[in-house]
């Protein structure tokens, strides 16, 4: 996420190594807030790292957008299971990732790279597939507390997760 990652602390999951990825990997962290539905926040945020692991070199923006989604479903789906619904989420995931490589060369981390208005972040948040309204103001939310990525008016965009009590 930045030169600053490695001094970020997101201790989420209960697992460092998933953790530190969080920290270190856009599109863990990205992946972690889209799975981050129906199921606990911990298992959510774990399984970036079950993927990558699974993926092995096809972990990428890129390598998984090129991907078959059936193929991703398959992934998704092997046991244990990323999530409650691995096959929607498994689809979801593989649309993010085409939408970062088109509009994004594919780099997670230009979603809030330079942004310097809150709304614009909030605004390339909503746009991912799966991102509604109150994910992305969470999202946003999560990137100003946790990261550091504080354009002027982030807290507008965040809503009521700009509040104090949600960190």
């Amino acid at each position: 996420l930045g030169p600053m990652a490695s001094k970020v602390r997101f201790p989420i999951t209960n697992d460092d190594e998933a953790n530190e990825l969080l920290v270190t990997d856009p599109l863990a962290l990205l992946l972690g807030m889209l799975l981050d539905q129906q199921v606990p926040m911990e298992w959510a945020f774990r399984s970036p790292l079950s993927v990558k692991q699974r993926l092995g070199d096809q972990w990428s923006a890129a390598g998984i957008a090129a991907m078959d989604p059936e193929e991703l479903v398959a992934v998704f789906c092997e046991k244990p299971a990323v999530h409650r619904y691995p096959a929607a989420m498994a689809r979801r995931a593989h649309a993010v990732c085409v939408h970062l490589v088109e509009h994004y060369n594919g780099d997670p981390a230009k979603i809030w790279f330079r942004v310097t208005d809150g709304h614009k972040l909030y605004e390339r948040v909503s746009a991912l597939p799966g991102f509604g309204e109150e994910k992305a103001q969470i999202f946003v939310a999560l990137l100003a507390k946790r990261f550091g990525k504080t354009p002027t008016g982030w807290e507008d965009a965040a809503g009521a997760f700009s509040a104090p009590a949600h960190a």
